[in-house]
């Protein structure tokens, strides 16, 4: 009996410390999945931030060369601000590429764009008027098609335009036009023979038209 007796609290004994070194083996593990779900989750290497994204600068915009004043446009000039009242300005860019306002004298408008223009004028002002408000408010662009087109006459420039979309905007051709020999008249001058039968096939050959540039296109005689 008293070995009996023995054996069933060595029996018991065994069954609570194996309990006891399950339950401890099961927060051991718990303990382990907790450390595990604290750690942050890796990043790839393609992920970017939120606020990585918000503090990137935008790229420095590029003013187009089409969009700067060139000899010939119409810069027209507009003062505010002030108590005084200042007549609107209003003058074609002369060759040497300039304007002539009042008390400030000559400024070189070609190649600069309207923001530009206007800081300068609006600067070279500030010794005559304190607050003075300068804008330029129109730009006059045109091109001209004449000749041998369907609707020969003065057309809007709004951007890019090659010889024969300049044609093409006045109805194209006529019937007696000589499309080999079309001449582009520069604002300076200078004359350029524009063969449209081979500028068609190659746009190489179709050369860009500018504000205040004419096109003429001459009738053939056969």
């Amino acid at each position: 009996m008293k070995f009996l007796s023995s054996c069933g609290r060595m029996g018991l004994r065994m069954v609570c410390g194996l309990v006891l070194a399950g339950i401890l083996a099961g927060c051991a593990g718990l303990q382990d999945d907790l450390s595990f779900s604290e750690e942050a989750p890796p990043v790839s290497s393609g992920a970017t931030k939120a606020e990585d994204v918000n503090n990137v600068p935008a790229p420095p915009t590029e003013v187009s060369a089409t969009d700067r004043f060139r000899v010939g446009d119409l810069v027209t000039v507009r003062f505010s601000g002030v108590q005084e009242t200042i007549p609107i300005h209003e003058e074609r860019i002369k060759e040497d590429g300039t304007i002539t306002l009042h008390l400030i004298g000559s400024v070189i408008a070609a190649g600069k764009n309207a923001g530009e223009l206007q800081k300068e004028i609006q600067e070279r002002y500030q010794k005559y008027y304190r607050g003075l408000v300068v804008t330029i408010v129109s730009l006059d662009r045109f091109y001209y098609v004449g000749g041998e087109v369907k609707i020969p006459g003065r057309q809007p420039w709004v951007g890019e335009l090659t010889v024969t979309q300049a044609i093409q905007s006045t109805g194209d051709f006529t019937d007696f036009a000589n499309k080999k020999k079309v001449q582009l008249i520069r604002v300076d001058g200078s004359t350029v023979t524009v063969d449209c039968v081979k500028a068609l096939r190659d746009p190489k050959l179709d050369l860009r038209v500018m504000p205040g540039d004419k096109v003429h296109v001459p009738r053939r005689w056969w």
